[in-house]
């Protein structure tokens, strides 16, 4: 049982270099993005690929970087490969995603709600979901803008993907303690730390909890934080990574 993952684009919502934040999590039978944000459709083409390669899609919460590519996505599923592509959301999501971030541009006669494009799996935070034989999921709300819902991603009760989140030492610590043995969280590299777990603060964990993540989501200064982020490792873009085993 292998669950793969590898990286449209490792940057903060206004990296550049590094594009956005989004991968593709698969398995022998199941392709699906994490998250599929403004650049995901030509990192994805960058790569080779393309949409109808993929089931679906995992949303961890409504930020541009997260979701701005779904219009294509929907629109090129629809009208071009004429299927609905599977889409894993918390169902405290399911309304805001249509109404406030993709009614606007999709809306048209005989599309007018989001499963008119896509085959919504409504998910309950802190249920487990089977994805396929090889891969089951977990939502955890974690605390990211304050009064808007965000979650993180737990795979196969051993891996954890952080989307965006503020630092939570004590749930980091909890998770370890509950079997976690990977962790792939968003850093910030420089400025305040108000939405986003910062280099300082991570670099305060125990060397044992250090030495379970990988960072991700950073700036374009990555270049200067190299060999400064102790135990941590950055998660390379395009880099195929094997994360359950």
């Amino acid at each position: 049982m292998t669950v793969k993952l590898q990286m449209l684009g490792t940057g903060s919502a206004f990296a550049k270099q590094y594009a956005n934040n989004n991968g593709i999590i698969s398995t022998s039978s199941t392709k699906l993005f994490i998250d599929c944000g403004i650049t995901a459709p030509l990192a994805l083409h960058q790569l080779g690929l393309t949409f109808d390669q993929l089931d679906g899609a995992i949303i961890t919460h409504l930020h541009g970087d997260h979701v701005g590519g779904l219009e294509e996505y929907g629109f090129q599923m629809m009208f071009r490969y004429k299927r609905k592509p599977k889409l894993y959301i918390a169902n405290t999501l399911v309304e805001p995603l249509w109404e406030h971030t993709l009614k606007g541009g999709m809306s048209q006669p005989g599309l007018e709600c989001l499963e008119d494009v896509f085959d919504v799996h409504p998910l309950v935070p802190e249920t487990s979901y089977v994805i396929d034989d090889e891969c089951s999921i977990r939502l955890i709300q974690t605390p990211h803008i304050p009064n808007k819902y965000s979650y993180s991603l737990v795979v196969n009760e051993i891996f954890f993907y952080s989307a965006d989140m503020r630092f939570q030492p004590q749930l980091l610590e909890q998770l370890v303690q509950q079997g976690i043995s990977s962790i792939w969280h968003d850093c910030q590299l420089i400025g305040a730390g108000e939405v986003h777990a910062t280099i300082t603060e991570l670099l305060s964990l125990p060397p044992a909890t250090q030495s379970l993540i990988s960072l991700m989501h950073y700036g374009d200064e990555r270049s200067e934080w190299e060999g400064r982020t102790g135990l941590m490792p950055f998660v390379e873009p395009h880099h195929v990574y094997t994360i359950v085993t």
